[in-house]
């Protein structure tokens, strides 16, 4: 007679957040995960007021389900929810992606040697916006588009380099990494925010207050697929202002200044009394 045998320990586990919105977007994803050999267990993080559809293209992920909030939708909470799923999976380290980036083929394999030299560390790959025109999601097509966005930095495949004390406002959620054991220490993403911004900022800030380095990782790159967006993001401009003060109760400054400044210009806010932001008003 045999006992209970445990179940496997997994090293890495991908967590997407998604919603209907972007779930054309997420199916490419899913099949370039598939492609890694091995390939890593995949939750996915469903964001929409009804729960995902059931898809066979699903059929293989742990998908769960975390509704909108009074504000909006709940990415904070909806990543939380997704390392703790990971973890309980055996994940020693999460890997979290977008649904609309799709991973290269050695994203997985460059956070994780980087996790294994950099334990402690918030771990960021190099992020290729593709143009509308781009054709082709393969590997190969991928690799000859690669133009890492100019605005962080992006050490050759292998490489890593240890962010300044000024660099972690540009930690951003689309596509990082980080060990298990430095999930716990960080407590997860506030889940106060609601609706779009401010929350990535305030994990890495959060990272930052205890001395937790983020980690520019060389040759993990992600791929944003291309859909139609707005900068300013006039269509979150009440979600930045509620989260944005949100984040400055907590850390004592407002983030997405660039954006901020950029409503200003338009018309549509103004500095308040208090410093801070709040919505120009007839």
């Amino acid at each position: 007679m045999t006992g209970h045998q445990p179940a496997p320990t997994v090293s890495t586990v991908a967590v997407t957040l998604c919603s209907a919105a972007r779930l054309d977007h997420l199916l490419p994803q899913r099949e370039a995960l598939a492609r890694l050999r091995p390939s890593v267990p995949h939750v996915v993080v469903w964001l929409d007021e009804a729960p995902a559809p059931a898809l066979p293209e699903l059929s293989d992920a742990h998908v769960l389900h975390v509704p909108p909030g009074a504000d909006g939708l709940r990415l904070a909470a909806g990543r939380n929810a997704g390392a703790e799923r990971a973890i309980a999976l055996g994940a020693s380290l999460v890997v979290f992606l977008d649904a609309d980036c799709v991973p290269g083929p050695d994203l997985v394999a460059r956070y994780e040697a980087a996790a294994s030299a950099h334990p402690d560390a918030l771990l960021c790959g190099p992020v290729t916006y593709l143009p509308e025109d781009h054709v082709g999601l393969d590997d190969d097509s991928l690799d000859a588009a690669t133009r890492p966005h100019a605005a962080r930095p992006s050490p050759e495949a292998g490489e890593t380099v240890v962010a300044g004390h000024d660099q972690y406002p540009l930690f951003w959620s689309l596509s990082f990494a980080l060990a298990a054991d430095t999930w716990a220490r960080t407590g997860g993403f506030e889940p106060g925010y609601e609706g779009y911004g401010g929350e990535d900022t305030d994990f890495a800030f959060t990272a930052r207050s205890l001395g937790l380095p983020l980690v520019w990782v060389g040759g993990a790159h992600a791929y944003h697929q291309w859909h139609p967006t707005t900068s300013p993001p006039w269509q979150h401009l009440d979600d930045i202002l509620r989260n944005g003060r949100r984040f400055a109760e907590r850390w004592g400054e407002w983030p997405m200044g660039g954006w901020l400044e950029a409503f200003r210009e338009g018309g549509a806010v103004r500095v308040a009394e208090d410093g801070g932001w709040e919505r120009v008003t007839a």
